[in-house]
């Protein structure tokens, strides 16, 4: 760790590759975790594969939002529970997730595909009926998810624009806090409408039946359920919808490992997972606070202390995967944590896995001179947000 005199490296860190974690990341992984300076004080910056595996998964690391020195990287109001469980330890968080799990199942995962598919297509069919060049990003990549969590929770089509744009100025570290504020109260209030719609009036929705089963019986209040829609509409929209832009532009860049993938669809399943791996798109929404004395790689970490999980540090980390800046759909990356760790894996791992699966096979095959409208040089990379990504992807056919 720097000596007490130097001044902390502010975090987050600069890229100078957009395709690449920071460079900063590579030297940090053969030290001890060190301190950083972010918004608001400091924390402990965690790099290393093994080290991020324990803070996810050891309870000294709290995901309470309310404990102290927890690091703020999303400007919502300070009441406990805004984001649902995924801001919280123990025994709340196991009740709330149990809750939620079971519309997340790998079974029900299973069960929607055929939907996600005919979705996938009708996107496809008006991408090749609309103009050309067009932007992949606006036009495809962020309609799935959107379509996806929206027909799941039971939100109207018509509204889906909305909740993307809300979604992105949620998660986004350019906007004030008052445009934070200002799109989080709208989402709420939207969602608090929907649950009362279907509490006096229930449909075949994800809403519905979290009503049914728990609201009914009084195991979830309503603002629970509140919480819950907007916990799924927002992580589960923004890091799928970018992670899809992301991959594309990588099997276009890579011609000869995309003729693979078009040759042998069986691929896009492991491929999935290296894309998941070589992105690593969630930069430093993990975030804990210890609530108790820890040595974690060589570091003291004190009661009180904020804690950043690197996910692209550790998911390029060279003693786990090896050359880890080059994409290999051969490479076999489980273990990676793109979802996450331990009691707060991603609860949507297996369908946005599936969602990939889907659009990016059926989007290569309706598509087989798909490339690039520009120079992959100049395609735009989003900045100073959560969740990383792309601004615009012009492509052609």
């Amino acid at each position: 760790m720097a000596d007490s005199c130097e001044p902390l490296p502010a975090w987050p860190m600069p890229r100078s590759c957009p395709y690449a974690p920071p460079d900063a990341y590579e030297g940090l992984r053969k030290d001890p975790p060190l301190k950083v300076r972010i918004r608001g004080g400091e924390a402990w910056l965690v790099t290393r594969h093994a080290d991020v595996r324990q803070v996810l998964n050891d309870n000294r690391f709290s995901s309470d939002d309310q404990q102290p020195g927890f690091p703020i990287r999303i400007q919502l109001p300070p009441e406990p529970g805004v984001m649902s469980f995924s801001r919280m330890d123990g025994a709340e968080h196991g009740r709330l997730r149990r809750m939620a799990m079971t519309e997340f199942t790998a079974r029900r995962t299973r069960a929607l595909r055929p939907e996600v598919e005919l979705l996938v297509e009708q996107l496809l069919d008006e991408l090749a009926a609309g103009p050309n060049p067009v932007d992949l990003v606006k036009s495809f990549a962020l309609r799935l998810p959107s379509l996806v969590i929206a027909r799941m929770l039971g939100v109207p089509e018509d509204d889906e624009a909305d909740f993307a744009e809300q979604s992105q100025v949620i998660l986004s570290q350019d906007a004030s806090p008052e445009e934070t504020y200002a799109a989080f109260v709208e989402m709420s209030q939207f969602l608090d409408r929907l649950a009362a719609q279907r509490t006096a009036d229930p449909q075949d929705d994800l809403i519905s039946r979290l009503v049914t089963r728990y609201v009914a019986t009084g195991e979830l209040t309503h603002q629970e359920l509140v919480a819950m829609a907007r916990f799924f509409l927002v992580a589960g929209h923004e890091t799928t919808a970018h992670q899809i832009s992301l991959s594309v532009l990588s099997l276009l860049r890579d011609p000869d490992q995309l003729a693979e993938l078009r040759a042998d669809p069986a691929l896009f399943k492991p491929a999935v997972e290296e894309l998941l791996r070589y992105w690593s798109i969630s930069q430093d929404n993990q975030v804990r606070a210890a609530v108790a004395d820890v040595e974690l790689g060589g570091a003291r970490i004190r009661k009180g202390d904020g804690v950043i999980v690197a996910i692209p540090g550790a998911n390029h980390d060279e003693s786990v995967y090896p050359d880890p800046d080059r994409l290999d759909i051969h490479r076999n990356a489980s273990g990676h944590l793109a979802f996450g760790f331990g009691a707060h894996l991603c609860p949507g791992a297996s369908l946005a896995r599936m969602e990939l699966e889907v659009c990016l096979s059926g989007l290569f095959a309706r598509f087989p001179t798909l490339r690039l409208a520009v120079p992959s040089e100049d395609v735009r990379f989003r900045q100073n947000t959560i969740v990383y990504g792309l601004e615009d992807l012009p492509v052609t056919w």
